[in-house]
């Protein structure tokens, strides 16, 4: 491989003869033969003498100056001098860059890596083989290489100055900047970077989420007469918009004849104390609960709506496990009902609404006949962080005769974690008459309202965080309601006002 490159430095064309076998190619560079020994004796020979004969120039030349000196009547620089060595200096390496051409371009083109002191594959020395570099003697010594060898190709190389770089001093290709597109630099986010990812991934998201067919211009449904006669249908009595929690005031409208006869001649209702409820402003009805079916917060939103002076709207919470079954959900949001949680609560009250919440939740409704008007544990007293972080006050509310009209009996309890039911209870009529024995029994009611404790006027709004306090304000308003619940049930609350019809 050395030699072939040699020859295409040189101007010689390695493959002149393709018929030769690649075996005596490998032969003739592994072996060097004796007239290629003898032909690097010789000039190394040749150039010792052109060393000394450029040695006697200089001393000539020298003479020469020092002669001229003389005769200009100044005395000769001394051999050690800068100009001297200055002026000998450009002879020398002209003289030993003409020997090293004449005589090593062949030795160099063998030893493409010796340039930078390395050994490429291949030129491993083997015993018994003279050194690669020409630096054999004929006495068997190891002459030391040339110290001055160019850095370069002869100018009247084939090669181009770059591939000769790549070529002799075994430096690697450098990319032009460019060719691999423009720099990526690499810097930290920022906040202006950060919104503007949001932003787009943003949009991306409202991009899929936007439907197949736009709003304004809606599919077109086969048999569309036929559709717009069952929406006319479904939609007779209903109102096209509700409020923020589905109440329908034409659908409230049309159930209140239901609900009037329902407790004036159904339920016979007495009322006690209704003109303890605010006229205006918010506040926060607490009540017992009992029976299956909430037929107490219909009754309840009915009498105030009805019965109150201000004749204001109550907005019962009921629970998910009534909220979300089929059809009564529905029924019960459309005329007023609200869904249980803070949150909603927390919303209403700012509203300066009339909120009932009944802190027995399914233990009330699941509880059994022989357990009747005792009050269950009033949860973690959520009512009273409320009263307390909206400034409302409390309204408690005692409510007999819910109790017999759903009388439970016994409840199954297996069957109802099977089927996920908080309450699957047996009552007299169900589930002897299907879905007719979910309809309540004739009895009696009588509802009292106690007077307001205003405890925002006694606590601050950092006293919701505090349990201990929370706890011991719902244990004295469950006190309250249970006191009024044994006072109406032994007759205290005889002379009681009839519920009138609106």
């Amino acid at each position: 491989m050395g030699e072939r490159m040699s020859k295409q430095i040189l101007g010689d064309n390695p493959f002149e003869d393709d018929d030769e076998p690649a075996e005596e190619h490998a032969e003739d560079e592994r072996a060097p033969t004796e007239d290629s020994a003898a032909a690097r004796s010789e000039g190394a020979g040749t150039e010792a003498r052109e060393s000394e004969d450029a040695g006697r120039e200089a001393d000539e030349t020298d003479g020469g100056k020092a002669h001229e000196a003389a005769a200009g009547g100044g005395a000769p620089e001394p051999e050690g001098s800068p100009d001297a060595a200055a002026e000998t200096e450009p002879a020398e390496r002209d003289a030993a860059a003409d020997q090293a051409e004449a005589s090593g371009a062949g030795e160099r083109s063998a030893r493409p890596n010796e340039a930078d002191g390395t050994q490429g594959p291949g030129d491993h020395e083997r015993p018994g083989q003279a050194p690669k570099d020409g630096s054999a003697q004929p006495n068997g010594q190891i002459r030391a290489p040339d110290a001055a060898l160019p850095d370069s190709l002869p100018v009247d190389t084939p090669f181009a100055a770059d591939d000769a770089h790549d070529v002799v001093l075994g430096g690697e290709a450098s990319v032009p900047p460019g060719d691999y597109g423009p720099p990526i630099h690499s810097v930290l986010p920022n906040q202006s970077s950060i919104t503007s990812e949001i932003r787009e991934l943003e949009r991306r998201v409202r991009a899929r989420l936007t439907p197949a067919f736009p709003i304004e211009e809606p599919r077109r449904l086969p048999l569309e007469f036929i559709w717009k006669r069952y929406r006319r249908l479904a939609m007779r009595g209903r109102s096209d918009v509700v409020d923020d929690y589905g109440r329908d005031p034409i659908y409230t409208s049309r159930i209140e004849p239901v609900l009037d006869l329902l407790t004036r001649h159904y339920f016979r209702l007495e009322t006690t104390g209704i003109e303890h409820v605010p006229e205006t402003g918010r506040a926060i009805l607490v009540a017992n609960h009992a029976g299956p079916l909430p037929y107490d917060a219909a009754v309840l939103m009915h009498l105030i709506r009805q019965e109150h002076p201000a004749h204001r709207d109550l907005r019962p919470l009921v629970e998910d496990s009534a909220y979300h079954a089929p059809y009564l959900g529905k029924l019960l949001s459309r005329i007023g009902a609200v869904r249980a949680c803070q949150q909603n609560a927390m919303r209403l009250l700012e509203d300066d609404e009339l909120v009932a919440v009944f802190p027995e939740g399914n233990q009330g409704s699941g509880k059994l006949f022989k357990d009747r008007y005792r009050l269950q544990r009033f949860g973690r007293g959520g009512f009273i962080k409320l009263a307390l972080r909206a400034r409302a006050p409390v309204v408690p509310v005692a409510i007999v005769g819910a109790e017999e009209t759903q009388p439970v009996l016994h409840r199954f309890k297996w069957l109802s974690a099977t089927l996920g039911f908080p309450n699957i209870p047996v009552t007299p009529t169900f589930p002897w008459l299907g879905p007719l024995g979910l309809l309540p029994l004739p009895a009696k009611w009588r509802i009292r309202f106690g007077e307001p404790l205003d405890l925002a006027g006694e606590y601050d709004p950092e006293a919701a965080g505090d349990r201990l306090l929370v706890n011991k304000l719902a244990d004295g308003v469950r006190s309250q309601i249970q006191g009024m619940l044994d006072a109406s049930r032994s007759g205290g609350a005889s002379g009681g006002k009839p519920a009138t019809s609106g």
